[in-house]
């Protein structure tokens, strides 16, 4: 990473260590942020949203996403970048969590979050689901800045590649739904 964004970076992290964290929330956060774990609460999800008919749709297209954000995060960009994770190189963080995985750019709970939240936020029945989709994915990637397993460009990059996993899936269920009109019309 650039100096000057390695140090926007870590003057953040240092930032939400001394002046966010409370001992009230930590645990709170870590629960949330581990739920992400090997993208599990979105697979689990959309996996439950496949037996009900109003959101088949929502849950296919999201484990659609959820496929290609592990195939460019976890398979791809952070094998070409191998940032190491911040609380390996930062002097004065404390991590309250730490991850197995060496490699921290992008962020794969951000992305996985986005992926299948911004999917959901575009083909759920109900507002408040939506919302709700939206609001998540932004919650994890703040989570992994708030436990210290990230810089904040590494959760921007997450939200970003998860975005255009998002968009990739919608498009390609656009492609199909398209194709059976054809077919019944």
């Amino acid at each position: 990473m650039p100096l000057a964004i390695q140090g926007m970076d870590e003057a953040v992290l240092l930032w939400i260590q001394e002046a966010v964290r409370q001992p009230w929330l930590d645990p709170v956060v870590k629960v949330f942020t581990s739920l992400g774990n090997a993208g599990v609460v979105w697979i689990v999800l959309s996996i439950a949203m496949l037996f009900w008919r109003p959101t088949r749709k929502a849950g296919l297209l999201a484990g659609c996403a959820l496929i290609f954000s592990l195939l460019f995060t976890n398979l791809g960009l952070k094998l070409i970048f191998t940032r190491p994770r911040p609380y390996t190189v930062m002097e004065g963080l404390i991590p309250l969590l730490t991850s197995g995985d060496p490699n921290s750019f992008p962020s794969g709970h951000t992305c996985a979050a986005f992926s299948a939240g911004l999917v959901w936020a575009r083909t759920l029945p109900k507002p408040w689901m939506r919302r709700v989709a939206v609001i998540q994915a932004v919650l994890m990637g703040l989570s992994r800045l708030y436990v210290g397993v990230h810089y904040p460009s590494d959760v921007l990059g997450g939200a970003l590649v998860g975005t255009v996993c998002a968009a990739l899936a919608l498009y390609i269920g656009r492609l199909w739904q398209r194709r059976q009109e054809q077919k019944l019309g």
